[in-house]
């Protein structure tokens, strides 16, 4: 779980991880819950796997992953294949079906049949897009004032207030309803907020030094398993592992020894404290 959200490798101990960031998700889901008497046992369960599936390197990680995999890669299936088929060497979690489902659906387009699944959803976009925002004011892309007035004007003029006025919103307009409601101007607002970010932070000029660190740790961990980038390859490893069709479509399951790049992340961090520099290879373009 200790994988970076935003920034790959940042300086200093307080940019938010997987780990945190799954944290603050089951703390806002729950206080959700806990307002509408609903379970917040099940709310907190789908909360913690929700991002299990995620890959280093945030969502570039899994974009590069998506062109290299047969039948694509997304991040909600790889959690549901990891409680179910990758935990316990193999045996899966003894999770019910409506945490699966939470899990599943947790992103943009899904629909989770449980009002606690479909929380968690609403959750997880509040979460990072405070928190996100807290990292870019943290490295110094952001200040508190570039942020658009038209939307701090109805959400908060801080992470803090932002968060509690989501969380008050969705409790008032859900209250005794059979669905999970957020006021179509809030909405509006928290989603402009995500577009400025994407602008801003995840696809700007800012994160280029962030983007060429990656490049380069892809690039050396390529170089170690350039067998398994052949799609058919992995394709005819995924065969001799189970997945669940009626959850996961018909996409291969992603072998675990594909991830062998991960134990490169650690050496090839290491090297660039050490000052080694590595050199990009002919012919290879991942960014």
């Amino acid at each position: 779980m200790h994988k970076t959200q935003v920034f790959i490798s940042p300086e200093g101990d307080h940019y938010r991880t997987r780990l945190t960031h799954t944290m603050e998700v089951a703390q806002i889901a729950r206080t959700i819950a806990r307002a509408l008497n609903l379970s917040e046992d099940l709310t907190e369960a789908i909360a913690l796997g929700h991002d299990l599936g995620h890959t280093p390197f945030g969502h570039l990680g899994e974009s590069d992953l998506n062109n290299i995999v047969c039948g694509g890669f997304r991040h909600n299936e790889q959690s549901v294949r990891v409680v179910e088929f990758i935990e316990k060497n193999g045996k899966g979690l003894n999770l019910t079906e409506e945490v699966i489902d939470g899990i599943l659906n947790h992103r943009g387009k899904g629909n989770p049949k449980t009002l606690e699944g479909k929380i968690v959803q609403i959750s997880d976009k509040i979460a990072y897009v405070n928190h996100d925002i807290d990292d870019a004011i943290r490295s110094g892309i952001l200040k508190e004032n570039d942020l658009p007035k038209e939307y701090t004007k109805i959400l908060g003029d801080s992470s803090h207030n932002r968060i509690d006025f989501l969380i008050k919103n969705i409790i008032k307009n859900s209250y005794e309803k059979d669905n999970i409601i957020i006021s179509t101007f809030v909405k509006e607002a928290l989603y402009g907020l995500r577009q400025f970010l994407f602008e801003n932070v995840y696809f700007s000029n800012n994160l280029a030094i962030e983007r060429k660190k990656y490049c380069n740790i892809m690039l050396v961990a390529d170089e170690q398993h350039e067998t398994r980038r052949q799609c058919g390859s992995i394709a005819q490893l995924g065969e001799h592992l189970p997945y669940k069709q009626g959850v996961t479509g018909s996409s291969p399951v992603v072998p675990t020894t594909f991830f062998g790049p991960v134990v490169q992340l650690v050496r090839t961090l290491a090297c660039h404290a050490r000052g080694r520099r590595f050199e990009p290879v002919p012919g290879r373009h991942f960014c």
